[in-house]
């Protein structure tokens, strides 16, 4: 079992076998908690409250990923074509 030593500034290097094996890199964050006499670190990924999506727009990217893995894409040029399509045609209609 690997050891660490606390330092001055109560700094503790995990060791490398432990963040490969728990995915950690430099500039992860983790939770710290004193629990049942043991400190116990948890790996913690922090998301800013404007990037979470709303459940309409999960449902949106899992249909998405959907389309993409039956091969249903377009690339971003017929995409702006068809919108430019639609577009001409709402005008046409209310002209």
């Amino acid at each position: 079992m690997p050891v660490s030593r606390v330092g001055k500034r109560r700094q503790v290097v995990i060791p490398k076998a432990v963040c490969e094996e728990v995915g950690l890199k430099e500039g992860d964050f983790v939770e710290v908690k004193y629990s049942r006499g043991a400190i116990v670190l948890t790996a913690k990924k922090l998301v800013d409250r404007d990037d979470v999506l709303t459940p309409e727009e999960e449902k949106i990217v899992l249909r998405g990923e959907h389309q993409l893995r039956r091969g249903d894409s377009l690339t971003l040029e017929q995409l702006e074509d068809e919108l430019d399509s639609q577009s001409r045609k709402r005008s046409r209609k209310t002209a």
